[in-house]
């Protein structure tokens, strides 16, 4: 018993072990103190979230499958365009009453039933987190191999089954390993981590742009290609493509209200994240289309991915300039990947670790917080060799669009729950109390209605799924699962509210308005006496000095 009481986290004596189910200090609405976020913070997280990798490649598959150059930019502006409203309606009850993720999901879905929401989330972003490590340990074998060229030298001790050679291991396990302390701040302190890379990041995207231009000499026959499409083949090309935008953001949508609980004010969580996701995204996708159309000239053959080019770079005895430059911009990825994969939650700070942190912590808050899921995570993210997802690059793109449907599916309750069932009407402390007449508690802790709902935004996708993984289905099937972000949340939003007007629920509102009718603030001021309080009483003390220095 000893040690099982060492292993749970901070809380206030004589808290009960339903209570301890519920609720630890990360899971209880953000104290003031700790409203960090403000705007400029929100355009720093994405203009830090946007460099990455996938980004930079995301034209690559659009132009490869017929479009021209300007026709994949315009499906990125547009499918990030669409997905930034989706991600401010998920985000607003964060921003409001300074919730995460799993404790929004409780409203909806039921105390209880929303641990599968939240173990949907945190596995995925323990696979993200791997994939963006992965990927990562490739910046860093790169920048290794500017400073060190020898290390192309090292003999490969590891047999063919493992997926990967020793050097390429040494890299990853080092990538892994720096990425390790970024996961020990708490998440009102890591604004500043996204506000460094939102200035050495874009720096070193136009020196790699500059550079190729001048090294090829102009931009590059892929600017001067047409696209192979047309027709109705175009029109569903470019919805296929957007869509690809979509679905590569279902996981930072879904967790939107993590970052937005943090924010300092509600409109912080708004217009800077309603206009700086399409134009960062943009902005990097066309920075990669120029690199690679220019690398054509170079090298004979558009190189898509930045890795390769920068490691192509290094071939043939460069010179001391092109080492540090390769040396500078592969340093960028990799300050890139980091936030992306601390944050797990499509890049790792935003998408992977704190995200996979809020969701453990939901699920076992009496052992687990934000810090120890964030390790968890990066432990199961080695552990599941993501270099070997990533060899089998055409089965884990059909694994992740098939997960964006259970997401989509699930933000699709959860917004309907917030704007047209309970209109804004919270009840705080409903969230962390088992009374059967709270609000949120339903039927047994679980709300059928959001599961009925959920399940069916999933099953209009199932065939069309079995068509993309080979097998032979219906045009019209087809067409529905290559708008599944849609057809999901649509269908579980018509679906909840067909339900809710059936069988309305404890706390339907007739009109909107963003209120907490349990008044939580004034009990938490009467609970300070408690353990976690008083922890959290210093914090807020020592911030409120370093704040008056």
């Amino acid at each position: 018993m000893n040690i099982i009481r060492k292993l749970e986290v901070e809380h206030s004596d004589g808290t009960s072990y339903s209570q301890m189910f519920l609720t630890n200090e990360d899971l209880l609405p953000v104290p003031r103190a700790k409203q960090t976020w403000k705007h400029r913070n929100f355009i720093a997280f994405w203009i830090a979230d946007s460099f990455n990798v996938n980004t930079w490649m995301i034209a690559s598959s659009m132009i490869q499958a017929g479009l021209s150059w300007w026709q994949a930019w315009i499906c990125v502006w547009i499918g990030y365009g669409i997905v930034a409203p989706f991600i401010v309606l998920n985000a607003r009850p964060g921003a409001i009453f300074h919730i995460t993720f799993p404790v929004v999901a409780r409203t909806s879905f039921g105390l209880y039933g929303s641990l599968w929401c939240t173990f949907n989330r945190g596995a995925m972003a323990c696979v993200w987190y791997g994939v963006q490590a992965s990927i990562g340990g490739s910046c860093m074998f790169v920048m290794l191999r500017a400073m060190w060229p020898g290390i192309d030298n090292i003999p490969n001790g590891l047999p063919d089954s493992a997926g990967i050679t020793t050097k390429e291991m040494l890299a990853f396990f080092l990538f892994w390993l720096i990425s390790l302390p970024a996961i020990w701040f708490p998440l009102h302190q890591i604004r500043h981590l996204f506000t460094v890379k939102a200035i050495i990041t874009p720096i070193a995207g136009l020196v790699f742009f500059v550079w190729c231009i001048v090294k090829a000499k102009g931009v590059g026959p892929i600017i001067r290609q047409p696209g192979t499409m047309h027709g109705s083949d175009l029109g569903w090309g470019m919805v296929t493509n957007l869509m690809s935008c979509i679905s590569n953001m279902a996981t930072l949508l879904t967790n939107a209200p993590d970052f937005a609980s943090r924010s300092h004010s509600p409109s912080a969580a708004l217009w800077p994240q309603l206009l700086s996701v399409p134009f960062t995204f943009a902005i990097v996708s066309f920075i990669g289309i120029i690199v690679s159309s220019s690398s054509q000239t170079i090298y004979g053959e558009a190189i898509w991915s930045p890795i390769d080019l920068l490691n192509m770079f290094l071939d043939n005895s460069p010179s001391h300039a092109t080492r540090f430059g390769v040396w500078f911009i592969a340093f960028a990825f990799i300050i890139a990947q980091v936030r992306v994969y601390y944050l797990s939650f499509e890049t790792n700070i935003s998408a992977n670790s704190v995200s996979a942190g809020c969701d453990l912590t939901s699920l076992f808050p009496r052992f687990i917080n934000i810090r120890r899921g964030g390790y968890i995570a990066a432990i199961v993210g080695y552990c599941i060799l993501p270099w070997k997802l990533l060899a089998s690059s055409n089965g884990f793109t059909s694994y992740l669009s098939a997960y964006s449907v259970f997401l989509s599916s699930i933000a699709g309750v959860m917004v309907t729950e917030y704007y047209f069932i309970r209109k804004g009407h919270y009840r705080i402390t409903d969230l962390y109390d088992t009374r059967r007449n709270g609000w949120y508690w339903y039927t047994y802790g679980f709300n059928y209605r959001a599961y009925v709902a959920y399940i069916a935004g999933i099953l209009i996708n199932v065939v069309g799924f079995a068509g993309a993984t080979g097998r032979t289905v219906p045009i019209a099937a087809t067409r529905i699962y290559e708008m599944s972000f849609f057809t999901g949340f649509g269908i579980s939003m018509i679906v909840y509210l067909l339900l809710n007007w059936a069988f309305p629920v404890l706390g339907a509102s007739q009109t909107f308005e963003e209120v907490d009718v349990s008044g939580w603030d004034s009990q938490v001021a009467d609970d300070l006496n408690s353990a976690d309080s008083r922890s959290m009483k210093e914090e807020i003390g020592t911030e409120d000095e370093q704040n008056t220095q």
